[in-house]
């Protein structure tokens, strides 16, 4: 199957402003893309690219006094199957966990581990093995909160979250990945993009989405606690402790958001592969 994604998102600046940008597709799927993947920005400024701590691409650049374009559309080629279902993948012991998983098992900005620790535990305690732990705690989010993008909010924290009982995809995440912390199953934040792929077509203008995964079974699995059942063609750009590590966009200044487009949808065979946009060439360096 292949998958046609991209933005077209704009900014006004009222001074010279440095941003930090997290739109490149992970590097795990960049061997799926099929056609040219590049940020493209109008008027044309210098990018420049590195990795985060986590693995995820970064491109650093100085947005100019006035309206920036940042723009991409590409082809990637996905499996088409489901999320992966393992039900008897089991919890892993504190002290057989990888080294690099323990970071996913502590609090951190919007996954305010302290104030569920004991919600955790009373509810899902005495829940046996990994899967049916982390479903449950996706049954229990998904029940919990109600969707609704009237209901963003970028400070809101897993605990205000579970109190307040509304949000959107990321607060979902949040909750989720908290209670998997508190229950000490590493659970880590991702985003990317998610088409309506074999589900009815939401209505409502498509957006960048955000899951989690879980460590069980020895291995990383994919959970998606506001869907609460597997889908079809997720392409991971940034995964972290949370919201705050894959921002999308970061800006060191004042930057307006004035255009907020994002594409993601199933190509056909009867459809057109894009052909590069028609934008100013882009001047990056890999760091």
């Amino acid at each position: 199957m292949r998958i046609r994604a991209g933005y077209d998102i704009a900014f006004n600046c009222f001074q010279d402003v440095p941003m930090v940008l997290m739109l490149t597709v992970h590097p795990s799927r960049q061997g799926d893309l099929l056609t040219d993947h590049a940020i493209r920005v109008s008027p044309n400024v210098a990018l420049r690219d590195y990795k985060d701590g986590f693995g995820n691409v970064c491109t650093r650049l100085v947005a100019p006094v006035g309206q920036i374009n940042i723009r991409n559309e590409f082809i990637i080629e996905d499996s088409g199957l489901p999320d992966e279902v393992a039900p008897h993948a089991e919890q892993i012991p504190l002290d057989w966990l990888p080294d690099e998983a323990l970071v996913y098992l502590l609090g951190s900005r919007y996954c305010d581990t302290q104030r569920l620790t004991d919600l955790a535990w009373s509810t899902f305690g005495r829940i046996s093995g990994g899967w049916r732990r982390v479903q449950a705690i996706c049954d229990y989010v998904h029940g919990h909160i109600k969707f609704g993008y009237q209901f963003a909010r970028s400070d809101r924290t897993a605990s205000e979250g579970h109190e307040e009982r509304i949000g959107v995809c990321r607060d979902f995440a949040h909750l989720a990945v908290t209670l998997c912390r508190c229950i000490n199953i590493p659970a880590r934040y991702c985003t990317g993009y998610l088409g309506d792929i074999g589900v009815p077509p939401d209505p409502a203008p498509m957006d960048f989405s955000a899951w989690f995964e879980a460590y069980i079974g020895g291995r990383w699995y994919t959970f998606d606690a506001r869907h609460n059942h597997p889908r079809i063609g997720r392409v991971v750009i940034a995964r972290g402790r949370d919201a705050a590590d894959v921002a999308i966009s970061t800006a060191f200044g004042q930057a307006e958001l004035v255009r907020f487009k994002v594409i993601t949808n199933e190509v056909r065979d009867c459809d057109a592969i894009p052909t590069r946009p028609a934008m100013a060439r882009e001047q990056r360096v890999l760091a």
